[in-house]
């Protein structure tokens, strides 16, 4: 019997639909939680592993550690996205979570930044081939008209993955942080057990089932094709127009959003500056207001991806996504001129709200693109493969930091002292991340080519 769309969508799902959701679910908070972790951790790895170069070329090795981990990511959704539609969403979902849980800890083991460079290129793997994977498994096993909101929470579940990855690194705030990133790994490799349960009860889901059965008859219906996804027009639109609404979230995201912290860094460190404390104290308070950063973030993520499911299923998938991308840029400029004192961590609150509920729309609008057999690979591509252009973004601001930066320095004074320096490349990174934030309009030129879905089935042959 077909539930009642009138209910609440949680009163909708019965005894399995709500375990295919927890372990979707899981899934990708354990992803999101690992890449967070990354994020706090990264800085600290890199010094540990490369202490011999100089601070400069440090910060370039950063760049390139978050650069090669989005390029893996990107190629782990191309891979596994094919995968999930040929061989199954609950089979390929296990190997992907074992993959990213392994190589995460491996991370921690890493003697050179050679070997920290590999690991993280594949635990990016297997983190790209999360999403796409976990999405379709939900939106093929739950009714219809529980979908969209479903997916809308298993996106905004995403925060608290990355809200308890800034727990975890408060709790090590007092631990040497050339020390504590290796614990941070520690803790990534943990949902590899999740692997046990998606093994032995999860089922692959009916629509599937049906999909690979029809496949077998008629041999242009092929599962995970990307022949198909790009031979056949009315699926090669949106898997073009999908991606690059995707890369512009993204670029925001990992490029600009989630260097943000530079400057609340900068900030905590002038506010402890005149409190006469020792180096260590020093250190250690920046290391839990950079992870206090990090909770309210994904706090205001979360509100913001519950209120744009909300808004989306009331107002329709387009118009929120407009309203979303001009947030997104407007709260980005703002927090990047703006943030200047610790008290000003409320503003990474609205940056999360602005920059993350975009990612809700993702989970919700893109498997309503593609038919049961392309689902997994169209919904991957278009999330993760738009991660090679992403990743560039890091490396991108961090040239145009060096570039306005030395522009800046070389127009001070002779007389200039090391502070006036450090201010003048402060205020370069935040004409950086300024001019970055343009990127938010590509995904409005997308929207332009792609359809309403509010209120449709997802598209069948």
């Amino acid at each position: 019997m077909s539930p009642n769309p009138n209910l609440p969508w949680w009163k909708q799902l019965n005894g399995y639909h709500w375990f295919v959701f927890t372990v979707a679910s899981l899934a990708w908070l354990f992803d999101c939680l690992d890449q967070q972790l990354f994020i706090l951790a990264r800085d600290n790895a890199v010094k540990s592993l490369a202490s011999s170069e100089t601070s400069l070329r440090q910060g370039e090795l950063s760049g390139w550690a978050m650069s090669i981990f989005i390029a893996g990511w990107a190629t782990g959704g191309l891979i596994f996205g094919a995968v999930g539609d040929r061989v199954g969403r609950a089979k390929t979902l296990a190997i992907t979570v074992l993959i990213y849980s392994v190589f995460t800890g491996l991370s921690s083991f890493a003697t050179n930044i050679g070997q920290f460079m590999a690991y993280r290129a594949l635990t990016g793997l297997g983190v790209g081939g999360v999403f796409g994977l976990a999405v379709a498994l939900v939106a093929d096993a739950l009714p219809e008209s529980a979908r969209p909101k479903a997916l809308g929470m298993l996106q905004a579940l995403s925060a608290v993955g990355n809200v308890t990855a800034g727990v975890c690194a408060m709790s090590l705030s007092g631990v040497d942080p050339l020390v504590s990133w290796k614990y941070l790994f520690w803790i990534g490799s943990v949902p590899a057990f999740l692997c046990i349960f998606i093994m032995a009860r999860l089922k692959e889901p009916e629509k599937w089932l049906a999909a690979k059965a029809t496949s077998r008859i008629d041999s242009t219906k092929a599962m995970g094709s990307y022949a198909s996804l790009f031979g056949e027009a009315r699926w090669r639109k949106p898997a073009i127009f999908g991606m690059f609404l995707c890369v512009a979230a993204v670029v925001g995201l990992w490029g600009i959003g989630f260097f943000s912290n530079k400057l609340v860094g900068a900030a905590i460190a002038d506010s402890l500056a005149g409190q006469n404390l020792s180096p260590k104290e020093i250190t250690t308070a920046k290391q839990w207001w950079s992870a206090a950063n990090l909770i309210v973030l994904n706090i205001g993520a979360f509100v913001g991806m519950i209120a744009f499911s909300k808004a989306a299923h009331r107002f329709g998938r387009k118009p929120v996504f407009v309203v979303a991308f001009l947030a997104a840029m407007a709260a980005t400029i703002f927090f990047y001129q703006k943030f200047n004192t610790r008290n000003d961590i409320w503003m990474s609150f609205v940056l999360g709200v602005c920059q993350l509920s975009l990612f809700a729309g993702f989970a919700i609008y893109l498997p309503e693109l593609f038919p049961t057999r392309l689902r997994s690979t169209g919904v991957s591509f278009c999330y993760n493969v738009g991660r090679f252009i992403a990743a560039s973004g890091p490396v991108t601001l961090g040239v145009l930091q060096s570039a306005i930066g030395k522009k800046a320095v070389a127009a001070l004074p002779a007389t200039a002292d090391a502070a006036m320096k450090a201010t003048a490349e402060l205020n370069a990174f935040r004409s950086a991340g300024c001019y970055m934030s343009a990127v938010f309009l590509l995904g409005l030129i997308a929207l332009i080519f792609l359809p309403e879905t509010k209120g449709k089935p997802m598209p069948e042959e």
